[in-house]
């Protein structure tokens, strides 16, 4: 499998991309993709409730170098790029920022994969059904971490 570089504009979350803020998704930046299309998975593996606790989940996104920040919390997208998200475990479609309580700090890793095809998987679908319906399409993967603390 082909590696991706993944990049975010920061470390540390700033406000605009938390519950502090705007709460909107981040620009991510793909060096090396090669795939048909991708998506992208955000985990905060330690999240107190479970051990992959997931705020986004996207897919059908155009491959390109770069995922443009603001993604509209919609099942289906146009703009600024044309994508399918699904249910997160907060219950709510499209990205949802970190919002550790005072004092914690929470990691969020987004997982980047670049797909052979784009995926017959219904807007709304859950990550049980996204991992299903990327199983054999991914061809490229990479993923990068930032954090936040209140």
């Amino acid at each position: 499998m082909d590696p991706l570089v993944i990049k975010l504009d920061f470390l540390e979350f700033p406000p605009t991309h938390t519950c502090d803020g705007a709460n909107i998704s981040p620009r991510i930046r793909i060096s090396g993709l090669k795939a048909a299309s991708v998506a992208v998975m955000a985990v905060n593996p330690f999240q107190p409730s479970c051990c992959s606790f997931c705020p986004w989940l996207i897919w059908n996104l155009p491959a390109g170098g770069e995922i443009p920040a603001g993604i509209p919390a919609e099942e289906v997208v146009s703009a600024p790029v044309p994508a399918a998200q699904g249910m997160n475990d907060f219950g709510k479609i499209g990205y949802s920022g970190p919002c550790p309580p005072g004092g914690a700090t929470h990691r969020y890793t987004f997982k980047v994969y670049g797909l052979d095809a784009m995926l017959d998987l219904p807007p709304g679908a859950t990550k049980a059904d996204l991992i299903g319906a990327m199983r054999g399409h991914v061809i490229q993967y990479g993923e990068t971490t930032a954090l936040y603390t209140r």
